[in-house]
């Protein structure tokens, strides 16, 4: 895995790019300097966190044999306020979508975040880590 980052513009604008040619631009919070061009790096650790644990639910489930029809995933994180300003919790929530039993999502869920989303193993070591689910038939 490789990740390279240029600076595009101004003081804190940068830009990632993946092996693959896939890039997303980064910058600072406005009070050191930032100025509102891309992701701050924690929002980006959260992107990580649902993207992995969502790829990891659809996989699950799939072979649960469960019918997704869609999964929309909310995160909201709070930090602590001295430094380093780490994450001090990190809520989760899923809404499925489909005909789903609750058994299985909640299998999945378990299987998710215990077992196969690292990004959740790393930040549960540091932050505590809560996930909850609605699904909507």
């Amino acid at each position: 895995m490789e990740i390279n980052l240029i600076r595009k513009s101004g003081k804190f604008n940068f830009e990632a790019q993946n092996s693959g040619g896939f890039s997303v631009e980064l910058d600072a919070k406005a009070e050191i300097g930032g100025e509102g061009k891309g992701f701050r790096p924690m929002e980006m650790l959260l992107i990580g966190l649902g993207g992995c644990s969502g790829i990891d639910m659809v996989n699950i489930l799939a072979k649960q044999k469960e019918e997704l029809n869609d999964i929309k995933i909310a995160i909201r994180a709070e930090r602590r306020e001295e430094i380093p300003s780490i994450f001090e919790t990190i809520n989760i929530h899923f809404d499925l979508y489909g005909s789903l039993s609750t058994q299985k999502v909640e299998r999945a869920l378990s299987m998710t975040f215990e077992k196969y989303c690292s990004v959740a193993n790393i930040l549960e070591r540091s932050a505590q880590l809560k996930y909850t689910y609605t699904i909507h038939q």
